[in-house]
């Protein structure tokens, strides 16, 4: 391992993507996230990268598909608003199935909302944001050491299963400042190249993998790219049979993948009563509020969703029969995924909108009057 260095959130998701093998960042600039952008026009030129600042995010979502298609492993960033304008061209990268990273660090809103204070209200949005039935990833850090290493896993999934991969922050986990060990070593994934021809190739082969190989631009291989349904050489197709096809393979194509795409965090949850349920900063409170229950005698456990999409049900499925209380700063988003599997009568939920942090003692406040002490 690496010195150990004090680095906010958001240079860390900079630092992790230049380890990654970022070459191409295409964004504009916007609070909370704005610094991502400023180290990566920092960096990125003194390792033969390119960073451009785009007109607005419409065209900074659309560069960095161009880009992924040359090759280059490619990130954006932005918040609430800008990635209310990406969705069009972010639901593109998911139908052509170009891997690519965007960052969200969320603010409070709707609309230019609260520009400076944080809040999770996100969550939909990065699951059902753009049209259609889809696929994504979406993970979410607590830390700043996870703002690196997490931005490092994003584009190993992206590049692995060829899908975007939206790495969903908040303010207070951007600008928060901590410790960061660097590794001396990581495991970097990259896309699976066609063994075949140019003329042989299928860039959308429906193959027992679920996911097709991947030629560059550039590269000698020349293929279609379009949103439209396409049939496995990229054409345009409107046969019921290649679309239900091409639809099955692309909404399915993880499924047999989770194990590895899932990723949570248990803490005391074998003899837990209660189950916190957080997620990005709120972890943090609740983590803090779970160590003070425990100390007087209350069977409380954590679970925290790392991977918030696809969302982790079958690890949590474990603990049916227990009473959960998702803690979350926006009117329960995540909760009504948790009542979906348990039933609201067995959720309870602790949700702030004010622009303000959810606090260790609001939480242990909760925990108590759940726990009727």
């Amino acid at each position: 391992m690496s010195n150990p260095k004090l680095m906010q959130g958001n240079e860390a998701v900079a630092e992790g993507a230049l380890a990654a093998g970022v070459l191409f960042y295409a964004g504009y600039p916007i609070t909370p996230s704005t610094e991502i952008a400023e180290k990566m026009a920092e960096r990125l030129p003194l390792v033969g990268g390119n960073f451009i600042q785009m007109e607005d995010e419409i065209g900074s979502m659309a560069a960095i598909i161009g880009a992924s298609l040359t090759g280059l492993k490619a990130l954006t960033a932005t918040s609430g608003p800008g990635f209310s304008l990406m969705q069009e061209n972010l639901g593109y990268a998911v139908a052509t199935e170009v891997p690519c990273v965007v960052v969200n660090v969320q603010r409070g809103g709707p609309s230019t909302g609260l520009p400076t204070s944080p809040a999770q209200a996100d969550v939909m949005q990065a699951r059902w944001g753009t049209h259609g039935d889809h696929p994504i990833i979406a993970i979410t850090p607590s830390t700043v050491q996870e703002c690196y290493v997490l931005t490092v896993i994003a584009f190993n999934l992206a590049e692995e299963y060829r899908i975007p991969v939206i790495l969903l922050m908040d303010e207070v986990i951007g600008h928060l400042r901590e410790k960061v060990v660097l590794p001396d070593q990581l495991t970097i994934v990259n896309r699976k190249k066609p063994d075949v021809p140019p003329g042989e190739y299928l860039p959308y082969e429906n193959d027992d993998s679920m996911i097709p190989a991947m030629a560059n631009f550039g590269d000698g291989y020349r293929y279609h790219v379009t949103g439209l349904t396409h049939n496995q050489k990229g054409l345009p197709t409107g046969n019921p049979e290649v679309t239900k096809s091409f639809m099955q393979r692309l909404t399915q194509k993880l499924n047999p993948y989770l194990d590895r795409i899932q990723m949570v965090e248990e803490v005391q949850l074998e003899d837990a009563d209660l189950i916190l349920i957080a997620y990005g900063c709120s972890a943090r409170s609740a983590m803090e509020a779970l160590h003070i229950a425990r100390g007087r005698g209350l069977k409380v456990g954590l679970f925290r969703p790392i991977t918030i999409w696809p969302f982790p049900q079958k690890q949590l499925e474990k603990y049916v029969g227990r009473k959960f209380l998702v803690v979350e700063m926006n009117t329960g988003q995540l909760a009504g995924e948790i009542e979906r599997i348990f039933g609201n009568k067995a959720v309870e939920r602790l949700n702030r909108i004010d622009g303000e942090l959810i606090t260790p003692k609001e939480v242990l406040d909760k925990i108590g009057g759940v726990c009727n002490v």
